[in-house]
């Protein structure tokens, strides 16, 4: 089945199923289809009725069902009729129905239900797959079969298609081939599945087992059937499961424990996915725990097959009521240890967490009787490391809480039973174990516990300590102590490494001072242990300890200051003072710019003031902290301008990256440390806040880079610090204070409000009109830039500040910030250090002011310019995630910007330098840039034209004759012009680059200002000799460049105004120059696009330069056979003609673009010859397709006619090649087109030809008149000769009659086209008519005749494409003209019409007889001067038409054709007739007469005379082949139609047809009147007949006998066997004659008769032969000779039959044999010698025959005895002659002889055969030698190994042979001896 049929039957509804409108067979369940089809259907509905109240006993849920589905209005409901919406409901019923019945589907009940489905509304087309899903969990048995095959499933695409092979069988499905499909398609494991949730979802409960059993045993079946469980089938599974296991049903849970098994087995699950199988577990179990043991056991599966995984169920599993008791008896009979293992750490945990817990532990343990597993089990859990801390904080939590002995009892019980290690043994003193009693909260067990640690290091068990390491130092003094001396002992320094390591870091946090224990701090610090660390490592004796201990001591705010005091003097910390330097004295302090040691110094104070304000806050030791703030602050930051430069390094440091103090400034510091700075302003006096907002003051600056914080806390504390700020009225910043506190929401909301509020603020600024009001606003806003300017601020709180002011742009905020850019640019050096990121970022918001507002500076100020010329040179990168300072100056050109600078010259300028960076760099990303930029940009054509013109030329102006000087001129390598740019060549590659970035410019105004220049540039690159690829791609670049340009000047194709660009400037010889100069596809592509473009836009320049290309094409490219030369041509064609058209033809300019396509189609056609076979269909194809085939089609084909006409050939057979080979090249371009195309084209050559004169000489004389210029293009007169335009009308003839003939033609409507080609084909004929009758005399009369015949084809083609309405009337018109011609042409067409069509219409049948009158006319001599030869013609077409029309309608139209009989008949009978003429009318006669039957009756006595004169005529006959089967047909026709009445006439026709002359054309009639004619009839009349044609009577007898009957042939024996008798007696009547001529007609007779013979029985036979057998002994004794060819012949037929006859022939054959012999007696027969001799062969031939076929014994001793003598004795017969003896021996009697040994079968007589023959070999004539060795051969060959008895007597003859005097027979004799040894097997030499 093809594609197309699989897609048509899968979008098949099933409503279109054939088998829902046939009745034949019915589909159904319970009955056979055919049975089924003769059910009605009340039958079904009583039958579905009966079903349903049956299953509404079993279940009630059926009766919704009732009045739907069963109600009586289904029984009138057709499904396949109605809307969408019904049939939707309708399934949704049944699916419902076939759910519910699922469990009882092998019921009875339930059959029925489901037959009056499937008979009312064929749910075995429309719900298959419920029907199926409702059977399957049924598949093995008969009835789920019996479904199966109701459904069509043969289509491979179906879902069931699988099951196609069991519905022929119908055997059911195997439980194997079920599992199979189900893991290897998803599809259906998902259908299964679906089908357990839809049947719980409308199922009772109780009832659905049956498909849980079936969901369960497929499911689990399959996956253990799979290999490997695959991801997709557990995604598939899972949803499934988990509904499973939420499910309240319990058998749908049991079924879902089991697929959950058998995954765990099959498959290594993620720890994700097993946890959550684990949780819906317990959660199930805890639901229902009626499968409690079921889903525990599932569980254990799940644990015991995957490794990691549901730690989450434990925990609900530990709260399942009967899990203790579940496990106890699951634990008797499996291993449980897997649950265990994961369950036993959940309950530990909860026996120390819940109160329950004990209990449940408790329960489990004495329950579960199985210790040693227990033991394993919590040995392996609780002393893994993983749980050594929980286990350690569990178990000292619960020491505390023990208060009864049994407790405790218990308690040391379960740790002796688990727990191994040494920090749980059991103190003897304490009752407890080390561990806890370091932990005890009594101090004396403490102690005891300490003293018993001690005492274990110092006998040197240092292991036994390691796990005691984690031990909290608390206070209490005894403990401390004894602590202390556990510290200094020496038997840590012989401890390992990683010990002592170990210990050191558990030692590090109490160097911490506590109030509790002030001097713990330095014990540990002096502890050998401390001191052998590697961190500490001699830190007691030095002054990093003093500095740690404060430092952290004040970090950590445990100590107060006493506390610090009482270890380290703090005076000695404060007296670090006078190391460090003094502090900057400038208002910024720069982190940037100050030394190693004062940011040192700097640091420390940040980190002291991080520390103690974090302190400072709360808690116990606030106050502490607070007193450290002011001693810190008193001591080194004394005044307040130096404490707010402090605080403003605090406030702006979190932004700075290089952090060249190592302090982290978070979020939290700065906050804390502007809350502090809110504090401290509010307290300042109005004299210092007015300093602190000065213009040179930090503070303003800084707050306002913290009030853009994206941290809204530091926003608020900012802003509360600026409140602080605004009592300093006198503050230059007041203004920007004053408006930034009237919305502190928004700032507090927005980090991002800052910038924007400012930006409005500066618009204000400039437009208010107050004036002190503006110049406040300016002042505040120049001082915030000052800050930026100035050197000591730090580059990232300038960066800040500048990411605030984002939104403040103008000419006098660049001119501000151009020092900033300077010295940045200074820095940026490749000789200087490299800039700070936050210098970098600063520098990249500086260029940011580059922008639309300050563009107009850069024209203003000749500095600002130059620096962004500096930075747009400046390619450095400092840093990788910023881009560099060239790339953020090129960002800066955009849209705005670049129009916005206002001065040409400063847009030149950044051109310039925009263009030499593109050339200069090397980097992707600035080239990208560039290109970007450029794009966005709006630029001036002039500009860019300035910058393409060579230097010394800016702006260019090129007309066409300086183009043409600019060539000859501009001689010098394109290499030089790169070179030297400066001396007036063309940088190429510039230009190159410049070109590139105009490919996609669209925002180029006066794009017109590029044209002179780019022409200007591509005149100068054409004498270019350097790189060829690199000049090719600049060229096509300037073309491209040039098509833009015209694209963006005329977007809609238009022209163009000379005001916008003059037609001179744009030079097409230029751009057809480019195409002929180029080899290059793409340079030609963009060419001729350019070409396409222009010539839309200047049409009459480029028409005027359109001719060099395709003479180009026509001498070179068209030449080539490549795909890059075809596209050329293509695209040449479809670019530049289309445009030119379409541009002409608007401008009324028709004829011009005619001529002018004319001559470019006149150039392919002349270069036809020259292009590759292959390419020269597509190319004409895609040309005339491009030019339009309507309108130029013809033109290209009267072209290549007129080529093919001015050929020459060599040869007449190359000339037919050549005419052949090119008429189907023609026929295959014009079939390229849509036929309306090719009519046209047929009917314009026409109106051509019609045109043109009829020779030369006529065209001469009409020279005078103007001639059409595309007419001469096509065929000039003045051109070619009056030959060639013979040859050219006579190819466009033929060319037109093949292409209407050809097979992509017919079948194809004419349409509207039909009349007019119609009218033009006939104005041709007629003017080519008119021309034969003018040249009728001339030389040329052939060529006119030829060419009217081909016209006439064409004619006959058109013919054949008309309507047939159309076509009679048209032909009826036709037959009346006066040209006799015409009148013949249309009756052919019509005659061609009749033979090809088969189907009429009634209406057309009788217009088509109405013409019998006007053929009738045309029949009769009616018409002037006419011919007689011509209407002869007309004559004989005109009765072939009527015979045509009779044959086609005559039966059924027989009146019609009674006048047509009686005009023939009057033909036939006329005696001057012309007899081509007479013949037409007999055939016309035969077909009519047959047609008529009954009718033609009366005509008879006219016709048959006439008929069978004409059969008398034999020198006419002989001479005129028509006339004789003309004349034959007619009597042939008549004698089938009417043979019942033509008895008057049947001897003159027997008589004719036996003529001898005719006999080889009369066999037909013969054989009709053979077998039409009854015997009654035709015998007398052969009998009467017998004298003049016997062999032609015989043939006609012959066949008449065949097709007799038994009881005809018994009724006419006795006639015929004297008939026989006579005509046997010929021989004896002419023994006279030729005996040639004799034995002819005795084998007809002989033919005859055996018909007759093999009709007749035995017992009919046997009389006839002996009275043939007496006829031949009687009268003459020709007879004998005619008798035994007769036997030879019956023989030869009857093979074994005639055996049992030849007995009284024995006697005979002996007497003739004797007779015969002329070694005996005297030739008895009259004839001489060569009767004699013929008889002697057919006696011969006979016998042979007889011996061959005989199987009964016929040669009996008696009858072999009577023939072997005289058989042998023939060896002496020489009658006849040596050359007749030779082949009567070799070819009947050696044959006969050997046959008769055959049939001898006896040894004797095969001896006595033998012996007779040897003594022949002693005859005196060597001739008998010779054939006696020749039969003894066929003897051997014949009795084969037979032969061996007779050999000993053979042998003395041979070997007196082989001396035989005569050399053949010796020869002979050896051939005898090799051909026995062949045949006998052994050798015979050695017997001689």
């Amino acid at each position: 089945m093809t594609s197309l049929a699989h897609q048509l039957k899968r979008l098949a509804l099933p409503q279109s199923d054939p088998n829902l409108l046939t009745r034949r067979e019915v589909a159904s369940l319970l009955f056979d289809p055919k049975d089924a089809a003769s059910m009605d259907r009340s039958t079904f509905y009583a039958l579905g009725c009966t079903g349903l109240e049956e299953l509404l006993g079993i279940e009630p849920a059926f009766l919704e069902f009732q009045d739907t589905l069963f109600s009586a209005a289904s029984l009138t409901l057709e499904r396949s009729v109605q809307s969408k919406e019904v049939n939707e409901k309708l399934d949704a019923g049944i699916s419902l129905f076939l759910t519910r019945l699922c469990p009882y589907f092998l019921l009875k009940p339930a059959h029925k239900c489901i037959e009056w489905l499937v008979h009312r509304f064929h749910v075995q087309l429309y719900n298959a797959d419920s029907l199926l899903a409702c059977a399957l969990p049924y598949h093995d048995t008969n009835v789920f079969v019996r479904v199966l095959q109701l459904v069509k499933i043969r289509d491979a695409t179906n879902r069931w298609n699988w099951l196609h092979c069991l519905q022929k069988p119908g055997v059911p499905l195997s439980r194997g081939t079920l599992i199979t499909h189900c893991y290897t398609d998803l599809s259906f494991m998902d259908f299964i599945c679906t089908m357990v949730t839809k049947a719980i979802q409308v199922t009772p409960h109780s009832s659905l087992r049956v498909i849980f059993s079936f969901y369960a045993s497929t499911i689990v079946a399959a996956l253990d059937a799979v290999d490997r469980v695959s991801d997709t089938i557990i995604s598939k599974l899972l949803p499934y499961v988990q509904k499973g296991l939420k499910a309240p049903l319990t058998d749908y849970k049991a079924a879902t424990y089991m697929i959950v098994c058998q995954l765990a087995v099959k498959v290594v699950m993620e720890a994700s996915l097993v946890d959550t199988l684990a949780v819906h577990i317990s959660k199930s179990l805890l639901k229902e725990p009626v499968l409690a043991k079921e889903g525990v056991g599932c569980l254990i599966v799940l644990l015991q097959n995957q490794k990691e995984g549901a730690a989450g169920a434990f925990s609900r599993l530990s709260s399942m009521p009967a899990l203790v008791s579940t496990l106890q008896v699951m634990a008797a009979a499996h291993d449980v240890s897997p649950l265990l293992r994961h369950l036993l750490p959940h309950l530990v945990g909860a026996v120390f967490t819940c109160s329950s817990g004990e209990n449940r532990v408790k329960g489990c343990v004495r329950s579960l009787v199985i210790s040693q597993e227990l033991e394993r089990a919590s040995a392996v859990c609780l002393s893994s490391l993983r749980y050594c801390g929980a286990l350690d904080g569990v178990l000292g939590g619960h020491v505390t809480d023990i208060s009864s002995s049994e407790q405790k009892q218990l308690f040391h019980q379960f740790l002796s039973l688990s727990m191994s290690s040494g920090k749980y043994q059991i103190m003897g003193d304490s009752d407890t174990s080390l561990l806890l009693s370091l932990k005890h909260p009594q101090p004396s067990v403490r102690v005891l516990a300490v003293e018993h640690l001690m005492s274990i290091i110092t006998s040197g068990q240092v292991q036994r300590v390691t796990s005691c390491l984690q031990i909290p130092l608390e206070s209490t003094t005894s403990w401390f102590s004894r602590s202390r001396f556990l510290l200094s002992s020496r038997v840590w320094t012989k401890g390992d490494s990683e010990l002592l390591l170990r210990a050191g870091w558990r030692l590090l946090p109490f160097l911490v001072i506590t109030s509790a224990q002030p001097h713990l701090s330095t014990c540990v610090a002096r502890s050998s242990i401390v001191s052998q660390h590697p961190l500490t490592l001699n830190w007691a004796q030095g002054e990093t300890l003093k500095t740690f201990l404060i430092t952290e001591t004040l970090r950590v705010g445990r100590g107060s200051v006493e506390e610090v005091r009482c270890v380290i003097d703090p005076g000695a910390f404060l007296s670090h003072r006078h190391v460090v330097v003094s502090l900057p004295g400038e208002v910024w302090w720069n982190p940037e710019k100050l030394d190693t040691n004062t940011c040192c110094y700097l640091g420390l104070l940040c980190r002291l003031f991080s520390v103690t304000i974090s302190g400072a806050g709360e808690g116990p030791a606030a106050g502490i902290f607070r007193d450290l703030m002011k001693l810190l602050i008193q001591v080194h930051l004394r005044e307040p301008p130096m404490l707010f430069r402090f605080l403003c390094v605090l406030w702006g440091y979190g932004s700075n990256h290089g952090d060249q103090l190592d302090v982290k400034v978070g979020a939290v510091l700065q906050t804390q440390a502007l809350y502090m700075g809110r504090a401290l302003l509010g307290a300042q006096p109005t004299a210092m806040l007015e300093e602190l907002a000065a213009a040179n003051s930090p503070v303003f600056p800084s707050l306002l880079c913290c009030l853009s914080s994206p941290v809204r806390e530091v926003r608020r504390a900012a802003l509360g610090a600026l409140q602080s700020l605004s009592g300093a009225k006198g503050s230059p910043f007041q203004p920007i204070t004053e408006k930034l506190l009237k919305t502190p929401e928004e700032i507090i909301a927005d980090p991002s409000y800052l910038s924007q509020a400012l930006g409005v603020l500066y618009d204000e600024c400039q437009t208010v009109k107050v004036k002190t009001q503006q110049t406040k606003l300016q002042s505040s806003m120049r001082q915030l830039l000052q800050s930026v300017q100035t050197p000591s601020c730090p580059s990232y709180s300038a960066a800040g500040l500048l990411r605030v002011l984002s939104h403040v742009n103008g000419q006098a905020v660049l001119s501000a910030l151009l020092p900033v850019l300077d010295r940045l640019l200074e820095q940026s050096g490749p000789d200087t250090p490299t800039l700070l990121r936050a210098e970098a970022q600063l520098m990249q918001l500086v260029l940011g002011k580059y922008n639309e507002a300050s563009a107009p500076l850069l024209a203003g100020d000749q500095n600002c310019l130059d620096l962004f010329i500096r930075a747009l040179r400046t390619s450095i990168q400092q840093h990788p995630d910023i881009p560099s300072c060239q790339i953020s100056a090129l960002e800066q050109i955009t849209k705005p910007f670049f129009p916005a600078l206002g001065d040409e010259k400063v847009q030149q300028k950044l051109l310039s330098v925009i263009f030499d960076l593109l050339v200069e760099s090397r980097s992707p990303l600035v080239a990208n840039t560039i290109s970007s930029v450029f794009k966005g940009i709006a630029v001036d054509g002039q500009l860019v034209a300035n910058e393409l013109a060579p230097p010394e030329k800016p702006k260019v102006s090129v007309t066409v004759q300086q183009t043409r000087r600019s060539r000859m001129t501009q001689r010098k390598p394109q290499e030089s012009g790169d070179v030297d740019p400066e001396g007036g060549a063309v940088s190429w590659q510039r230009v190159t680059l410049i070109l590139e970035l105009l490919q996609h410019k669209k925002k180029l105004k006066r794009a017109q200002m590029l044209v002179p220049v780019l022409f200007s540039l591509l005149a100068s690159l054409e004498p270019c000799s350097g790189d060829h690829t690199n000049m090719e791609y600049t060229k096509q670049l300037l073309l491209s460049c040039l098509l833009n340009v015209c694209h963006k000047l005329s977007p809609d194709g238009g022209a163009v105004g000379a005001d916008v660009l003059d037609e001179d400037k744009f030079s097409v010889e230029l751009v057809v120059q480019c195409i002929r100069a180029s080899d290059m596809p793409q340079t030609h592509h963009h060419a001729l696009l350019l070409l396409g473009t222009a010539a839309t836009i200047f049409p009459e320049k480029v028409l005027h330069n359109i001719m060099p290309i395709f003479t180009f094409m026509g001498a070179n490219i068209m030449r080539l056979d490549d795909a890059y030369s075809f596209r050329v041509i293509d695209k040449t064609v479809q670019m530049v003609i289309p445009a030119l058209i379409k541009q002409l033809s608007v401008d009324g300019s028709s004829s011009q673009v005619d001529a002018v396509v004319t001559r470019i189609v006149h150039v392919f056609a002349d270069a036809l010859p020259h292009v590759p076979d292959h390419r020269r269909l597509p190319i004409l194809a895609q040309l005339v397709t491009t030019l339009g085939p309507a309108r130029f089609l013809w033109v290209l084909m009267l072209l290549l006619f007129k080529l093919h006409a001015t050929q020459t050939a060599s040869s007449v057979s190359e000339k037919d090649a050549a005419l052949e080979r090119d008429m189907d090249f023609w026929i295959a371009l014009c079939c390229q087109f849509e036929v309306t195309d090719q009519l046209t084209s047929i009917i314009n050559i026409l109106n051509f030809l019609l045109q043109l004169p009829d020779d030369k000489d006529d065209g001469t004389r009409k020279k005078e008149e103007e001639e059409d210029e595309e007419k001469a293009l096509i065929f000039s007169l003045d051109a070619h000769s009056s030959k060639e335009l013979r040859h050219f009308k006579f190819l466009s003839v033929s060319f037109m009659a093949q292409l209407l003939g050809s097979a992509s033609f017919i079948g194809k409507s004419l349409q509207q086209l039909q009349q007019r080609l119609l009218e033009e084909i006939l104005r041709y004929i007629h003017s080519v008519a008119r021309c034969v009758e003018e040249n009728a005399d001339r030389p040329t009369a052939k060529f006119w005749r030829v060419l009217l015949n081909k016209a006439y084809d064409v004619l006959d083609k058109v013919n054949s494409l008309l309507p047939t309405d159309t076509f009679i009337t048209v032909m009826r018109g036709l037959m009346g003209n006066q040209l006799p011609s015409v009148r013949r042409k249309a009756m052919e067409l019509l005659n061609n019409k009749l033979q090809h069509r088969t189907q009429w219409e009634e209406q057309q049948v009788t217009a088509l007889l109405q013409l019998t009158g006007d053929l009738l006319s045309i029949v009769g001599k009616g018409h002037g001067k006419v011919t007689e030869a011509e209407q002869a013609i007309n004559r004989q077409t005109a009765l072939y038409s009527l015979k045509l029309l009779c044959r086609s309608f005559g039966s059924d139209h027989q009146e019609a054709m009674v006048p047509v009989l009686l005009r023939a008949v009057e033909i036939v009978t006329a005696s001057e007739e012309e007899k081509n003429v007479t013949g037409s009318a007999l055939l016309c006669i035969a077909e009519v007469v047959s047609t008529l039957k009954a009718l033609a009756i009366p005509q008879l006595p006219r016709l048959m005379p006439a008929v069978l004169h004409t059969l008398t005529d034999r020198k006419e006959l002989l001479t005129n082949e028509i006339y004789l089967l003309s004349a034959v047909t007619a009597l042939q026709r008549v004698t089938e139609t009417l043979p019942h009445f033509i008895s008057p006439y049947l001897q003159d026709a027997t008589l004719q047809v036996s003529t001898a002359q005719l006999s080889a054309r009369l066999s037909s009639l013969r054989s009709t009147l053979a077998t039409k004619l009854p015997p009654r009839v035709l015998l007398p009349t052969l009998a009467k007949c017998y004298s003049n044609m016997l062999g032609a009577l015989m043939s006609i007898l012959k066949e008449h006998i065949s097709h007799m009957d038994k009881e005809q042939l018994n009724f006419h024996q006795s006639e015929l066997t004297s008939f026989f008798l006579t005509a046997l007696d010929f021989r004896a009547e002419h023994c006279e004659g030729d005996l040639e001529k004799t034995a002819q007609i005795e084998g007809c007779v002989i033919d005859c008769l055996l018909a007759m013979v093999m009709k007749l029985s035995e017992v009919t036979f046997r009389p006839l032969f002996f009275k043939l057998f007496d006829w031949s002994k009687s009268d003459s004794k020709e007879r004998l000779l005619t008798f035994y060819r007769l036997s030879d012949r019956i023989a030869e037929r009857l093979k074994g039959l005639f055996v049992l006859f030849a007995g009284n022939l024995v006697k005979p054959f002996a007497d003739l044999l004797r007779q015969t012999n002329s070694s005996e007696t005297a030739v008895c027969l009259s004839g001489g010698e060569e009767k004699s001799s013929l008889l002697l062969q057919y006696v011969l031939d006979c016998l042979y025959k007889i011996f061959l076929y005989d199987t009964q014994r016929f040669l009996s001793r008696e009858r072999a005895d009577a023939l072997m003598s005289p058989l042998l004795d023939q060896l002496e017969n020489t009658l006849g002659g040596e050359q007749v003896y030779q082949q009567r021996v070799t070819q009947h009697l050696v044959p006969c002889v050997g046959q008769f040994s055959v049939a001898l079968a006896d040894d004797t007589q095969w001896k006595t055969l033998n012996y007779q023959i040897l003594l022949k070999t002693r005859h005196t004539d060597s001739k008998v030698r010779y054939s006696s060795l020749l039969m003894l051969m066929e003897l051997a060959s014949k009795l084969k190994e037979n032969y061996m008895v007779l050999l000993p007597e053979t042998i003395p003859f041979l070997a007196e042979l082989m001396e035989d005097e005569c050399e053949e027979v010796e020869q002979q004799v050896q051939k005898v001896v090799q051909e026995m040894e062949n045949i006998l097997g052994e050798p015979l030499q050695s017997y001689f």
